[in-house]
């Protein structure tokens, strides 16, 4: 076999001077030479591979150029990004972030074997990866740990898409440069036989061999040539991990032995059921339908901004220091790889003078953004700093003294100063996102935030958001965001106060006119998608938010809405899945757990049910530590003990009802409280026709409510629904 042609690194700097600058080379594989290269335009460092000339010239650009584009596409915390790729001057090259840490396979040579808990991390992470990329259409086709870099103790899987399109290369061409298409301690046996029409239950082979050696130090099968290696996957069975580290635990042992069958139809229909099974305790089957997650995000990648406070001279510029904040979190909230607490959480600390670490620790997160604003006519003086909650450190600090035009370059310039601070790694989707350039009109943005501001669940302040937008539109007819904003007023003000057709219509209307003027705009889809559902028009909704996840995976309203769509058509499964994953989104979202538990408990899983509504009420008591005076975390925590201690739910429902006694949508879930106590039918009743008569529209979610099911035969029920 020859050695294979290596690539002058003049050459390539000379033929890439435009773009980079070579510094020198880090690695050498059969396939590709990798460099360390400085991005001129982005002012980043990166990683260049660069394929074997003989490599490229047998498989030539276009084939390359398109498997790449497909990797690229991807976008997920535990995939390492694709920043550029092309052909210049015979070169094939793609482009990465330069990750300052070690790929597993270094790990592993160092220390042989992982702990059980980081083994089973590691493995749901890269399973999390390789279930988002199958789900894409993407299969790996070369899992192993040099593929897997470890950055800063999270694992990140890289050269998606590599494999496939080296596959198209000449077979003659890859015998010369000592390659093939899979490694073979690693690569599934239908792999290894030559097949070309791979699903993600071979990528789920490889990984479970990953996961055997990080926990045992050794590979599955071994033997004197790569041959011999590849048959005994055909003719053997891999030492049972108990047996090689008895400490694994059993529920592990069996879900890696079921990965590892050779016949792809033994493993798991998912490589999502295969990680599920993996962090299991139980002997439970994973739904075959289930979505895996992210796994869990670093906690030091989490970050609470702080309303900023108002240092104008009248503080009456509230709305303008509370619409810089929310600005940020919205910004920072598509990125996949940071979690960002919710808006409500972070401005229950608004005018409290509260110290930095119990901020901190009652939130969950390792640093948190505060800041201050002075506006005096068209000037702006503002002031942000990012401290470390453990130490008080200042990880960043900055002022600003811009004119009020200059206000998105501000939110954009501290959103990429909070990134890097926090050494998160952005896909280029990302940096899109957060570097897309806004063209509004300053005081119509002015309006915007204003509804913002009072964009609540609530029907005065609703009423008043509604009026913001619409001044907004009036002072700049192209403004989509606004769109999008007035539409969901008129959608929630249907769908919770008042049930006149003129409001649903002119949803509709507003809801077109934001994607006529922005197509691209998820929030538009979300409002289009929350209109038609009211409509009923489930097909239409599917489309609508199904296009606003796919614009932004991190949009926690996208997720919401089609679950609650879901659950009004009876699709509990459905339901089920989007709510668990609203539950990633936003793990401190107390409304959540029961939704789920409705989800469970009409598909008949009882005890999954009670679960959720325990964790439900944990976060219910969590929320009213911060806001002690909300009336719906009141009442939801009421539905989330009526079964379990009926005491405690009547004494949550008389401190709700004290709140609002008028609200429907609060008595609406009153009524549910009453009707999971038991023996209370008549006073659920009563306030289920007290909370239609003042408005509540929403037909749908009461026939496939299961806290309602000791209704359903009541003369007075049935009734209530013949009237909607």
């Amino acid at each position: 076999m020859s050695s294979a042609p290596t690539l002058p690194i003049e050459r390539l700097r000379e033929s890439l001077a435009q773009s980079y600058t070579i510094d020198r080379e880090l690695g050498r594989g059969g396939m590709s030479a990798v460099f360390l290269a400085n991005d001129c335009k982005h002012r980043r460092s990166v990683a260049i591979k660069v394929l074997n000339p003989e490599l490229a010239a047998s498989l030539g650009p276009e084939r390359f150029l398109q498997e790449i584009q497909l990797a690229a596409r991807l976008n997920h915390p535990h995939i390492l990004p694709l920043f550029d790729s092309g052909s210049v001057d015979g070169i094939l090259y793609y482009v990465m972030p330069y990750v300052e840490g070690e790929s597993l396979r270094e790990r592993l040579d160092r220390e042989q074997q992982l702990s059980v808990e980081e083994s089973v991390r590691h493995g749901c992470a890269i399973a999390s990866a390789l279930d988002y990329a199958n789900r894409h259409g993407v299969i790996h086709r070369d899992v192993k740990p040099e593929n897997v870099m470890l950055y800063e103790g999270v694992a990140m899987v890289m050269d998606f898409g590599i494999a496939k399109a080296v596959s198209a290369a000449d077979s003659s061409t890859l015998t010369q440069v000592g390659m093939m298409i899979g490694t073979p301690a690693y690569v599934s046996p239908e792999q290894a036989s030559g097949e070309t029409n791979l699903d993600g239950r071979s990528d789920q082979y490889s990984l479970a061999c990953v996961i055997y050696e990080m926990l045992s130090g050794e590979r599955p099968f071994n033997g004197s040539n790569a041959q011999a290696v590849m048959a005994k996957r055909f003719t053997e069975t891999a030492r049972p991990l108990r047996t090689v580290r008895a400490a694994v635990p059993e529920n592990i042992e069996r879900a890696v032995a079921k990965a590892m069958s050779t016949d792809p139809s033994g493993r798991y229909t998912t490589t999502a059921q295969f990680a599920l099974a993996l962090s299991s305790t139980s002997m439970s089957t994973p739904n075959d339908t289930m979505v895996l997650p992210p796994a869990p995000i670093s906690a030091a990648k989490s970050v609470a901004v702080l309303p900023f406070a108002d240092m104008s001279a009248d503080k009456d510029n509230e709305y303008f220091t509370d619409g810089m904040a929310e600005e940020i979190i919205d910004a920072l909230s598509k990125i996949q790889a940071l979690r960002v607490t919710s808006r409500t959480s972070s401005f229950a600390f608004k005018g409290k003078n509260e110290d930095i670490s119990e901020i901190g620790r009652k939130l969950k997160v390792s640093t948190v953004l505060e800041g201050s604003v002075r506006k005096v006519g068209n000037r702006l003086r503002i002031t942000a700093k990012l401290v470390n909650v453990t130490d008080g450190y200042q990880l960043w600090s900055e002022r600003y003294d811009r004119e009020m035009e200059d206000v998105f370059a501000i939110q954009d310039d501290i959103s990429q100063a909070i990134v890097k601070a926090l050494r998160v790694i952005l896909s280029e989707g990302e940096k899109k996102q957060i570097e897309k350039p806004r063209a509004v009109n300053i005081e119509a943005y002015d309006f915007y935030l204003r509804g913002r501001q009072n964009f609540q669940i609530r029907r005065t302040v609703l009423d008043q958001a509604r009026l913001m937008f619409e001044k907004a539109i009036e002072i700049d007819p192209n403004y989509a965001r606004a769109y999008a904003g007035l539409a969901d007023c008129l959608s929630l003000n249907y769908k919770f106060f008042d049930k006149r057709e003129s409001n649903l219509h002119e949803a509709e209307i507003a809801s077109s006119r934001a994607l006529e003027l922005e197509p691209d705009l998820a929030e538009a889809h979300v409002a289009r998608g929350l209109a038609v559902s009211l409509r009923e028009r489930f097909d239409e909704a599917e489309q609508e938010f199904e296009k606003a996840m796919r614009l932004d995976p991190q949009l926690f309203d996208a997720v919401y809405w089609y679950a609650r769509a879901r659950q009004s058509q009876g699709r509990f499964e459905d339901a089920l899945n989007l709510f668990e994953r609203a539950a990633v989104l936003r793990p401190e979202e107390y409304q959540i757990p029961g939704f789920i538990a409705q989800a469970l408990k009409s598909l008949g899983r009882e005890d999954e049910s009670t679960a959720a509504r325990r964790k439900g009420n944990k976060l219910v008591e969590q929320h009213l530590e911060l806001h002690p005076d909300d009336a719906r975390a009141c009442v939801l925590g009421a539905a989330n003990v009526a079964h379990s201690d009926p005491k405690l739910a009547l004494t949550y429902l008389e401190r709700a009802i004290r709140a609002d006694p008028t609200d429907p949508n609060l008595l609406y879930n009153v009524a549910c409280t009453y009707a999971v106590i038991g023996g209370r039918n008549t006073d659920a009743l009563d306030a289920l026709e007290q909370a239609v008569s003042r408005g509540w529209g929403d037909k749908g979610w009461i026939e496939h409510d299961s806290d309602l099911d000791s209704l359903r035969q009541e003369p007075r029920y049935l009734a209530l629904l013949q009237s909607m």
